[in-house]
């Protein structure tokens, strides 16, 4: 694989490191955090905000990061009974924006992190774009199953980025449990991956980037729950490894700081969610 001109190399200890750090990395949700919002008014706004969001994915994406979607038709599948679109998480701005094109005409939901929270003025209009913070007790759990299953209802397409961290220009796909893979079991909805890869091409200092969708992926229905999670999680995590490798060149070097193998394992939820979501 080729190293793009113009990029530099980032050293990571753990597969959870942040390179991207919002201003207030530790925000986290009030104990009486609302969800779901019925209001007339707060739906006016935010359809007004996802409209506008899309505008500005169209624009950002095709002229600034210059995304080419591959296989986005698949998508048309699920226009029926919503889905859940995981990815790898490599772009800060793209994949907060992007996945709402691809998703289109569905509406997305994507289930992120609190701290996205403490970005600057787009923090906080977030939720009307669809986001779903993760919650911050067990007491907050069952109002958040509630607003996932709402979104399902709704016949969204719900975006999860299982690797949790962005990093940015990243050729790999890093370890992530399989803790996320359980909604499309729970919710019997097909679930879909979108891989980003990176190309090499001669113009522009940054390199093409190229997504590229896939699925739908079920599990057996002979199984039990924890044997369907694992199923999918199986199935996403091949495909995605093996669409990773159409990456032709480094922008960001990712290089481990020791010899010595990773062992950390990580989760874009509480561990408790494996728990609450048993039933």
């Amino acid at each position: 694989m080729s190293v793009k001109s113009g990029g530099t190399t980032y050293y990571y200890e753990n597969y959870t490191d942040d390179f991207i750090k919002s201003a207030r990395q530790d925000e986290t949700l009030p104990e009486n955090y609302c969800w779901i919002h019925k209001n007339l008014f707060y739906r006016l706004i935010s359809a007004v905000l996802y409209c506008a969001a899309l505008l500005f994915a169209l624009v950002y994406g095709r002229l600034v990061l210059n995304i080419h979607v591959e296989n986005r038709k698949v998508l048309k599948k699920a226009r029926k009974t919503g889905c859940f679109l995981y990815g790898n998480h490599t772009q800060p701005m793209g994949d907060v924006f992007g996945p709402a094109l691809y998703c289109f005409p569905m509406r997305m939901s994507a289930i992120a992190s609190p701290s996205n929270r403490g970005i600057p003025v787009i923090g906080k209009l977030l939720p009307m774009l669809g986001a779903l913070f993760i919650p911050d007790s067990m007491g907050q759990m069952k109002k958040f199953m509630e607003a996932v299953r709402y979104h399902v209802e709704k016949k969204r397409c719900i975006v999860i980025y299982p690797e949790a961290h962005v990093w940015p220009w990243c050729t790999f796909i890093r370890p992530f449990q399989a803790t996320a893979f359980r909604f499309p079991v729970l919710y019997n909805v097909p679930a879909f991956c979108m891989t980003t890869t990176y190309r090499e091409r001669k113009n522009g200092k940054k390199p093409r980037i190229v997504v590229t969708i896939d699925g739908p992926f079920f599990a057996d229905p002979g199984k039990n729950k924890r044997e369907q999670q694992m199923e999918l999680y199986d199935k996403i995590c091949a495909c995605m490894k093996s669409r990773s490798q159409a990456s032709t060149c480094e922008y960001i070097r990712y290089r481990k700081k020791s010899l010595e193998p990773c062992h950390a394992s990580q989760s874009c939820f509480a561990d408790s969610l494996h728990k609450e979501t048993d039933s």
